[in-house]
């Protein structure tokens, strides 16, 4: 006993033992970003990407967080169903669960695009990983029925589901040719910029809920 309280004693003299910042130091929270191209990158360095940039700006602000990129150009939300459970590691506290612009620009029914994501949350709800939901606007050209269909299956899947939900991934980037490629539709850095400075409040609150749990 005499022995253990030296060792403690010289322990703290020479502080070993944990310090306040120690003992109440947040464990890294480990989030995937599980999407399409506008998730993965497209035709930018790994770097300028969504999950590097709002991972960076998440620690700026003091979170102890790292973001995974498991996004996949040209994915559908049937190709994400297909690879969530090997692209999604155990260990992970939550997703960004950003999938569904792919079927819109293809027409594909919205039906199918709803039972897709909500077999995927679903998936993830039973390993105990929590899903922030990045929602997807049909093109106008596709018409009302289509559209009317369409963006309802985020709010509906979210409320569901009680999820934190990001109504529409490429707010404020849409139609402003200074923040898009050459191609018109994904975003250069500067439109990445931008949609990590709009998701940034409710990337917080996502980080609040799982740190809470």
């Amino acid at each position: 006993m005499r022995f253990k309280a030296l060792i403690t004693a010289i322990c703290l003299l020479l502080g070993f033992a944990a310090t306040p910042m120690q003992a109440g130091a947040a464990e890294e929270i480990k989030i995937v970003g599980f999407g399409d191209s506008l998730m993965a990158a497209y035709n930018l360095q790994a770097s300028e990407g969504f999950p590097a940039r709002l991972e960076a700006a998440l620690r700026e602000r003091g979170h102890n967080v790292s973001i995974t990129d498991a996004g996949v150009s040209g994915d559908t939300t049937s190709g994400g169903l297909a690879r969530l459970d090997w692209s999604i590691p155990d260990g992970t506290d939550g997703v960004i669960l950003e999938l569904g612009a792919n079927d819109a620009l293809r027409g594909l029914p919205p039906e199918k695009t709803r039972e897709n994501l909500e077999a995927m949350i679903e998936r993830l709800k039973q390993r105990g990983i929590a899903v922030l939901l990045a929602g997807m606007l049909a093109p106008p050209n596709m018409g009302g029925d289509y559209e009317t269909s369409f963006n309802a299956i985020y709010p509906d899947l979210a409320t569901k589901y009680q999820l934190t939900l990001y109504p529409f991934f490429l707010d404020g980037v849409t139609g402003n040719p200074d923040l898009v490629l050459s191609d018109g539709m994904h975003p250069n850095p500067n439109g990445i910029n931008k949609m990590v400075e709009n998701i940034l409040p409710v990337a917080e609150q996502f980080l609040s809920a799982i740190a809470a749990q």
